[in-house]
């Protein structure tokens, strides 16, 4: 304990996650409130967020109807234990989510974060393996560049060599699928690339050099986000559900960015037409307000789960204190309405070409080397300044909060993802700043 006493608002103790924290802290950015499309910051601006806060308020900042049936389970029943008890609307939540998914995908797993529903899917994948008698279905295959999370499970199938060099032991058994992205043959491609669905077949190679028999799950991300933003070439993910199915490996798709509307459809999944196995989520689940996630499953395999043993014994030893959370179920059956009863996923589609032409419309513009988007996704890929990656990146980050916008950068890529209620003159707004702080930015 120190002696030296500590002011409310001194910046020291709190330890920053994926922050430079010295150098935030010598000059903090801080927001204090939070309004449909618009940021309050700690000297009383406006700041459009364009990435819906971390890819999560699909719905918006402060929507009444989630802010009131948050306030309502708080005050009705703040907790209840997951483990051998259960609440009813933890029920309904399941159900509301079986209805918007993906056929045959009709149970839910609870969990509280993308990271979480990562790891659960891939214990959940090994559970069925063992469940069906072929235990040597132990390893995994996951992409370069593919983010799953921060726990130990997420990294180890993830492809962000920077999220594993401090960590030293990660998964044994893993493997990873090249990258799909050529700029020189996909470079400012208008939604998703007509080339690059061939690197799906190295699966084939991966295969061959594991033994089918060896491999429990594929897991990839139907849209990379975090890396980068790289949208998926045309055919890739039915290659891959192709080369799975011929083997009897399961495929799991990372839609804690891509669902919930943000491609326009309910998952990717969807959108796509591709029909995965397992399906993680969190993030637009209840539009950010609460921690929590979760993962879709299959018939086949919970049931193959579930009947494994008798009835009296635990079929999956896994799961959260907080699993299906009262208030965070709460949270997200609002969000669901509410994303039903605006059309929110609909809108989000028929605003996509709007997006799509204001996001190219910055093809030429300072730096600009790349351009990449799907439905209100976009991904603006700068040139780096020789001997400092990322720095310029950082520099139009900052110039453009303090012209009143947040965006959200990932190397020298600038990434964009704004609520589903953003409005046209809006849209126009993030590219007018994006534009006049390219073109200050040396």
């Amino acid at each position: 304990m120190s002696d030296t006493p500590q002011t409310p608002n001194d910046l020291n103790a709190y330890w920053m996650p994926f922050t430079a924290n010295r150098q935030f802290k010598a000059n903090p950015r801080l927001l204090v409130a939070a309004k449909d499309m618009h940021y309050t910051s700690h000297d009383g601006r406006q700041v459009l967020d364009g990435t819906a806060g971390l890819w999560c308020c699909n719905a918006g900042h402060g929507r009444a109807p989630i802010v009131e049936a948050i306030q309502k389970q708080a005050a009705e029943m703040d907790y209840a234990p997951p483990f051998q008890m259960a609440h009813p609307a933890a029920f309904e939540l399941a159900n509301r989510l079986a209805e918007i998914a993906p056929p045959d995908l009709n149970h839910v797993f609870f969990t509280n974060s993308g990271s979480e529903s990562v790891d659960s899917a891939m214990k959940i994948a090994l559970a069925y393996h063992r469940a069906n008698g072929q235990s040597s279905r132990t390893k995994f295959i996951g992409r370069e560049k593919g983010y799953h999370g921060v726990g130990f499970g997420g990294i180890s199938v993830g492809g962000l060599g920077n999220n594993k060099k401090q960590f030293a032991s990660l998964l044994p058994g893993v493997d990873h699928l090249p990258f799909f992205y050529d700029r020189g043959k996909q470079g400012f491609s208008k939604g998703e690339p007509t080339t690059g669905a061939e690197a799906a077949d190295a699966l084939e190679n991966l295969v061959a050099l594991h033994d089918a028999s060896t491999i429990a799950a594929v897991i990839v991300e139907p849209m990379v986000g975090s890396a980068g933003v790289y949208i998926t070439p045309t055919g890739y993910l039915q290659k891959l559900r192709d080369i799975c199915d011929k083997h009897g490996i399961l495929l799991i798709f990372d839609e804690v960015i891509t669902g919930f509307g943000r491609l326009g459809a309910p998952f990717a999944a969807t959108k796509y037409g591709v029909q995965p196995d397992l399906i993680t989520t969190a993030k637009g689940l209840n539009s950010g307000t609460v921690p929590m996630g979760a993962v879709l499953v299959h018939d086949r395999i919970h049931d193959t789960v579930v009947n494994a043993g008798p009835e009296n014994i635990i079929e999956l030893f896994h799961g959260y204190t907080y699993s299906a959370h009262p208030v965070a179920v709460a949270a997200a059956l609002a969000t669901l309405k509410l994303y039903k009863d605006e059309a929110l996923f609909e809108r989000a589609n028929t605003l996509a070409p709007y997006w799509q032409d204001a996001i190219h419309g910055l093809k030429g513009a300072p730096h600009v080397i790349d351009i990449r988007n799907s439905g209100l996704v976009g991904g603006i890929e700068l040139e780096p300044r020789p001997g400092k990656p990322t720095a310029r990146a950082y520099d139009v980050f900052v110039k453009s909060y303090d012209k009143g916008l947040l965006i959200r950068t990932t190397g020298d890529t600038i990434a964009l993802s704004p609520p589903l209620i953003i409005e046209k003159d809006q849209i126009d707004q993030i590219f007018d700043i994006l534009r006049s702080v390219l073109s200050g930015v040396d």
